[in-house]
């Protein structure tokens, strides 16, 4: 699933589209914390975040991902 990257430069739009979570998340928090460039956004397509609230969600994911899997190995 391809991730949308957008923020702005002065009031230059920027963007950027990444194959992967990972890839999108990595690129926001280049922009925002090394470039400095204003209202980064990451969007999945269906829905905008910004970077507190994509690392949450993902967060969120990754841990249903852990509980689903040690579920799966239990009933074993």
């Amino acid at each position: 699933m391809p991730f949308l990257v957008k923020a702005y430069l002065d009031d230059h739009p920027l963007s950027v589209t990444t194959a992967t979570a990972k890839e999108a998340f990595a690129k926001a928090v280049e922009w925002q914390l090394t470039k400095s460039f204003k209202d980064v956004t990451i969007s999945d397509g269906t829905k905008t975040y910004s970077l507190p609230a994509f690392s949450i969600a993902m967060a969120l994911l990754e841990i249903a991902k852990t509980v689903n899997d040690a579920e799966a190995k239990a009933a074993k």
